[in-house]
């Protein structure tokens, strides 16, 4: 299925059950990039494929209720936590109007949304990803309920479109503990319109692989994804780097079957620290990292070097540190950063995650 007209719910269905009013809760995962994806083209479509490990407990919790109205119209309340939250909904809205030509019926329902994070928003950890795909799965939820005999294929593949369409890495977080999104010649089904669980055996080392999130910056940030997405458009390193993301997935898709994890080390790092340098060679120029995300990847550095055990870490559009390895080692890693590295987080607050499976139907 390589078409978005596939997606169309009146192409897909010349008639569906009438459901009046209903309640859905779904949580979606947050999840992390290894091979990076920056820039994009129109319609969130990607300027290089990516390949992110799923999150676990990095998730965001959305309660979708809806009633059946008379008038057409795009019509919504939005909570957070509970509250009103009004800053929220202009991307709330424009997320409807690009699902609607795919999801017509959401014009015949009024929605009461109220969502929740279990990790800090805007602070680097891709609430955008994990809510855009909680609102997916609830929207492709009323969708399976007008239609019944919907497949789980055909629901996934649409619930993953969908969330694209809200925010890029969103599709990422649906199903799967290894996703693909974006046209890759060597990974047979991937697809610029949705995420696909990887098509491939992985070796076991990197089976319930641990990521611990160190939190340096809680706080809002300072260039937005989107606004650094576009500053691809112009970058004058821009064709390298979408080369290189193409060599690096297939690179990192032999690793994976392998097992060579000092191979992954090198590859994830190195694609961490590229991403940064696209921001900071960009025009305007920007440096997301801080202070103290350097004092930390240079005493992951030693740590490493010192105990040689496979430890390594990756970043997002952001300050915080994912410090990734594989779970035979969580006990010595885990002590290392008690001891050394939460005195760089805010607060020392960090968070223990591992890969997760996608999203989950609550109730």
């Amino acid at each position: 299925m390589t078409n978005a007209t596939d997606f169309i719910f009146d192409v897909q269905h010349k008639a569906a059950t009438t459901v009046a009013s209903g309640t859905f809760t779904w949580s979606a995962p947050s999840n992390i990039a290894l091979v990076k994806y920056w820039g994009k083209k129109e319609n969130q479509i990607p300027a290089n494929p990516s390949l992110s490990f799923t999150l676990s407990n990095c998730k965001t919790i959305t309660t979708l209720t809806f009633t059946k109205k008379e008038e057409k119209g795009i019509r919504f309340d939005l909570l957070f936590e509970g509250k009103p939250k009004e800053e929220f909904k202009p991307k709330i809205q424009k997320f409807f109007e690009r699902i609607l030509p795919y999801c017509s019926y959401i014009e015949d329902y009024h929605f009461t949304i109220d969502t929740t994070n279990t990790f800090p928003h805007s602070s680097g950890i891709a609430s955008s990803a994990s809510g855009m795909a909680a609102m997916a799965m609830n929207i492709m939820a009323l969708e399976q309920a007008l239609h019944p005999a919907m497949e789980t294929s055909y629901f996934h593949k649409k619930a993953s479109f969908l969330a694209r369409l809200g925010s890029g890495s969103a599709c990422r977080s649906v199903v799967g503990s290894i996703v693909v999104w974006g046209e890759q010649a060597d990974v047979e089904g991937s697809s610029d319109l949705y995420g696909i669980e990887a098509p491939f055996a992985v070796h076991h080392n990197f089976e319930n692989y641990q990521d611990v999130i160190l939190l340096v910056d809680k706080g809002e940030k300072q260039v937005s994804s989107t606004v650094g997405h576009d500053l691809m458009h112009n970058h004058p390193f821009a064709a390298e780097r979408f080369k290189q993301a193409h060599q690096n997935l297939s690179a990192l898709k032999q690793i994976l079957q392998t097992g060579d994890l000092t191979r992954f080390i090198a590859l994830v790092e190195s694609e961490a620290l590229t991403l940064h340098a696209m921001m900071m060679t960009s025009m305007p120029y920007f440096i997301l990292m801080k202070p103290n995300t350097l004092q930390i990847i240079e005493k992951i550095w030693a740590f490493r070097a010192k105990t040689a055990i496979p430890i390594c870490f990756t970043l997002d559009a952001g300050a915080n540190v994912h410090v990734l390895f594989p779970e035979s080692v969580k006990a010595e890693v885990l002590e290392f950063i008690r001891a050394d590295l939460s005195v760089f987080c805010q607060n020392e607050h960090f968070i223990e995650d591992k890969m997760g499976n996608g999203a989950l139907l609550i109730k």
